[in-house]
C-alpha cells in the first residue's frame, strides 16, 4: 500500500468539527463518490480503496444524493426496451 503526505491546515479540522483521521476518511469518501459519480471507477474499486464494504459505499453514494447507476438515460432505456 502506499502512504501519501498531504499538508492541511490545523484549522480545516475545526472547520469541519473532525478529527484528522476523521477527516482524512470524509476527504477520501467525498473524493471516491465524486470520481464513481464522473464514470471513472466502479462501485467494488470505489469500496475496495475506501476499506469498505460495497453496501456501505451505496449507503454513501444516497447521503451524497448521487445515483447508484451509472447509465444515461439513453442507455437505460435501450436495456429496458
Amino acid at each position: 500500500m502506499t502512504q501519501l503526505t498531504i499538508e492541511i491546515p490545523e484549522t480545516a479540522f475545526a472547520a469541519f468539527k473532525q478529527t484528522p483521521v476523521e477527516f482524512v476518511c470524509s476527504m477520501k469518501i467525498t473524493a471516491l463518490v465524486k470520481w464513481y459519480e464522473d464514470g471513472k471507477i466502479s462501485q467494488s474499486k470505489a469500496a475496495e480503496i475506501a476499506g469498505i464494504s460495497r453496501q456501505e459505499f451505496l449507503e454513501h453514494l444516497y447521503e451524497y444524493k448521487v445515483s447508484p447507476y451509472q447509465l444515461t438515460p439513453e442507455e437505460l432505456i435501450n436495456e429496458v426496451g
